[in-house]
């Protein structure tokens, strides 16, 4: 991984806007990429009834091997990115940054997460 991958500056952001023992929980971290790709399926008109669908498909069937999932996201965020014509590299460039300007604020709003939940507040 080099200094301008974008893995490693995504990882930098949030090494500084959460204190270290935050920062190793993979648990809290698949809630959040969890609720990142339903905001991203709900803002692409997926229903909430396609959403329970799908979940019940996916949890339905033997788990698969996390290094080949996250490959599969890859791919088909890829794709989807592809299809709807938004440049997947820019969205999360923009993200990013606009994540650096709001490290106050996350933090504010992690103060109201209850504790245990995978709710993020």
């Amino acid at each position: 991984m080099t200094e301008n991958d974008f893995q490693h500056r995504a990882a930098e952001w949030y090494r500084a806007c959460f204190a270290e023992a935050e920062q190793i929980s993979p648990v809290e971290r698949t809630h959040r990429f969890l609720e990142e790709a339903l905001e991203l399926a709900q803002a692409s008109n997926c229903s909430r009834e396609e959403a329970i669908e799908l979940v019940d498909y996916v949890f339905g069937r033997k788990p698969g091997d996390a290094k080949d999932e996250v490959g599969g996201v890859m791919v088909t965020l890829a794709i989807l990115c592809e299809v709807l014509g938004w440049d997947m590299k820019k969205a999360g460039e923009v993200e990013l940054g606009r994540n650096w300007r709001r490290i106050a604020a996350i933090r504010e709003k992690r103060k109201s997460k209850p504790i245990g939940s995978a709710r993020p507040q």
